[in-house]
C-alpha cells in the first residue's frame, strides 16, 4: 500500500516545481504514482517530481463538486498495485499529453516501453526517445477525441528505421551521424549533428560549428528531422 493511500478521496495540492503545481482529488496511489482528478481530466504523476503533497480538505463530502471525479472507472487503469511502469504499459495506443521539458505539453502516444525509456509519437515532433526519469506526468485523452482533431488515420505510427536498444544511452549510440533534437529544441544550443555518445556525454556540433558535450542524463527528449 502506497503511504499517500491514506488521502484518497482528499482534494490535494501537489508541487513539482517553481510554478508547476496540481490541485484535484486525489483518486489513486501507488508506490512510485499518483493520480490525481484536475476537475476536468485524470492526472498521472510520477513520485519521483513531487516536492510535496499538502492534503487540503480531509472529509469527502465537503468537496467542491468541479472536483468530484466522475463514477467511470480509472480510465488508463484500475489495479491494487498501481506503479509507474504499469501506467504506461496500459497507455500504449491511447491517445495522451505529457509534459516533459519547457513550458509546453507533448500530445501523440506511447507505443513502446524499455529499460530506461519509452518511444512516443507527436504528430508534430514524430518519433521521440524519452527518459523513464524525465516525465513529470501523462493525462489521457476522452475516448472521442484526437491531438488536434485529426482523423484517426492520420495519426499512424510512422516506422524510424532504427531498431531499438534496450537503454536510452545505448539508443543515442545508434545515432551518431545524424541531425538530432534535444528537449524539443526550445534552444538552439540544442539541435546539431551528434558525433559520438559515450560515457554518458554526448557530443553535438551546432549549426554555426559549437562544439557542446552534453550530460546524457539530463537530456530529456530526443527526436529527428527526417523520422
Amino acid at each position: 500500500m502506497s503511504y499517500f493511500s491514506r488521502y484518497i478521496g482528499s482534494l490535494i495540492d501537489l508541487e513539482l516545481g517553481e510554478e508547476m503545481k496540481h490541485t484535484g482529488i486525489l483518486v489513486d496511489a501507488g508506490s512510485d504514482i499518483v493520480v490525481v482528478y484536475s476537475g476536468h481530466s485524470y492526472v498521472y504523476i510520477p513520485l519521483t517530481h513531487v516536492r510535496h503533497i499538502e492534503p487540503k480538505i480531509s472529509d469527502s463530502s465537503s468537496l467542491s463538486n468541479s472536483f468530484k471525479p466522475p463514477s467511470d472507472e480509472n480510465p488508463i487503469l484500475n489495479e491494487k498495485e498501481l506503479s509507474y511502469r504499469k501506467m504506461l504499459l496500459h497507455s500504449k495506443g491511447m491517445f495522451v499529453e505529457i509534459f516533459v521539458t519547457g513550458n509546453q505539453s507533448i500530445h501523440g502516444y506511447v507505443t513502446t516501453i524499455l529499460t530506461n525509456y519509452f518511444v512516443f509519437y507527436s504528430p508534430v515532433y514524430k518519433t521521440m526517445y524519452i527518459p523513464l526519469l524525465h516525465l513529470k506526468w501523462l493525462i489521457p485523452y476522452p475516448p472521442d477525441q484526437t491531438p488536434y482533431t485529426l482523423e484517426r488515420k492520420m495519426l499512424p505510427v510512422a516506422p524510424s528505421g532504427i531498431t531499438l536498444a534496450r537503454t536510452f544511452e545505448e539508443q543515442l549510440k545508434k545515432l551518431t551521424g545524424k541531425i538530432v533534437v534535444f528537449d524539443t529544441g526550445l534552444q538552439a544550443d540544442k539541435t546539431g549533428l551528434l558525433l559520438n555518445s559515450e560515457d554518458h556525454i554526448a557530443e553535438l556540433v551546432t549549426a554555426h560549428g559549437r562544439k557542446l558535450h552534453m550530460n546524457v542524463q539530463q537530456i530529456k527528449t530526443v527526436h529527428f528531422p527526417d523520422l
